[in-house]
């Protein structure tokens, strides 16, 4: 496919602006790596209109997907996790071309997984976590037993995803073969929810008392990105921790996250007069716990 796909490359690769260009080519009917396509060229550019653009060709019998994505989009793929297949593109691909050994420095990168990213990676990851469990509990407490095991088996997948960060490695599309190996009592947690012939009310009741173990356990380093940053101030309203440049990519997960550690005495709330009669301002600031 490389020679085929040369004339679509070598004229993006003559621009200022490209950084690097990775061919991907299927290995596996079975991997969704990309995306049933025999080929993905991927174009990495300072910037663009768009953050993505993608088009898809036609040769003989055979289809390929280009995809154009800024550095910043690529940045945050990574860093948030959101387009998985993208870490086996930096991985796998092979470098067509490269801008001052952008590429190069970009599969180093995620094969050293620097401690700053991890620990981010990690915080996220966790705030996902919980974020599915506490939804996961209230389901059950209400006798929503389906909705309830939806909600642990994504629990479980983050917490999977979380042992697998810890470690020092990226997780992958294949995150239960990585945490087969790493931590197999999260796999066999995984197993006894998905393979166990118990009535789905007794295996949800053992799983919650089994995850609030394994949770706990991942506490500290699971919040240490948020805590590090909360710990800059003496106390944040909820908008100044969403403004925060790092902090905001929480997002829709943090509000959990904060009520989750008040409860665990991680985080206090701080309690501050408005001019409203009986009405307070609520501060958070890390807790006696960790100070």
């Amino acid at each position: 496919m490389e020679d085929i796909l040369r004339p679509i490359y070598q004229e993006r690769a003559s621009q200022a602006n490209t950084k690097g260009v990775l061919l991907v080519e299927k290995r596996q009917k079975a991997l969704p790596t990309t995306d049933t396509f025999d080929a993905v060229l991927l174009i990495i550019v300072t910037e663009a209109d768009e953050p993505v653009f993608i088009k898809h060709y036609t040769y003989m019998e055979k289809k390929a997907a280009l995809y154009i994505i800024t550095e910043q989009q690529l940045n945050e793929w990574l860093l948030i996790g959101t387009n998985k297949k993208v870490f086996d593109w930096i991985y796998n691909g092979k470098i067509l071309f490269d801008r001052n050994e952008y590429m190069q420095t970009a599969k180093k990168e995620l094969q050293e997984f620097p401690f700053h990213g991890r620990k981010l990676k990690m915080g996220l990851e966790f705030a996902k976590l919980i974020k599915r469990y506490m939804d996961g509990k209230a389901f059950f407490e209400n006798k929503q037993y389906f909705d309830a095991y939806n909600h642990i088996v994504h629990s479980l997948h983050h917490l999977a995803r979380l042992a697998v960060i810890d470690h020092g490695f990226h997780p992958e599309n294949t995150v239960w073969n990585q945490v087969k190996q790493i931590e197999p009592e999260i796999m066999k947690l995984y197993e006894e929810l998905v393979n166990s012939h118990e009535p789905l009310e007794k295996r949800l009741e053992l799983l919650f008392l089994a995850s609030e173990f394994l949770i706990h356990s991942r506490t500290k380093d699971g919040i240490s990105h948020l805590i590090d940053i909360l710990s800059e101030r003496e106390h944040w309203t909820v908008q100044e921790i969403l403004n925060h440049e790092e902090l905001g990519l929480y997002a829709v997960d943090l509000t959990m996250l904060l009520e989750y550690l008040i409860d665990k005495h991680y985080v206090e709330v701080v309690n501050v007069e408005t001019k409203g009669k009986g009405i307070l301002h609520r501060y958070y600031k890390v807790g006696k716990k960790l100070s």
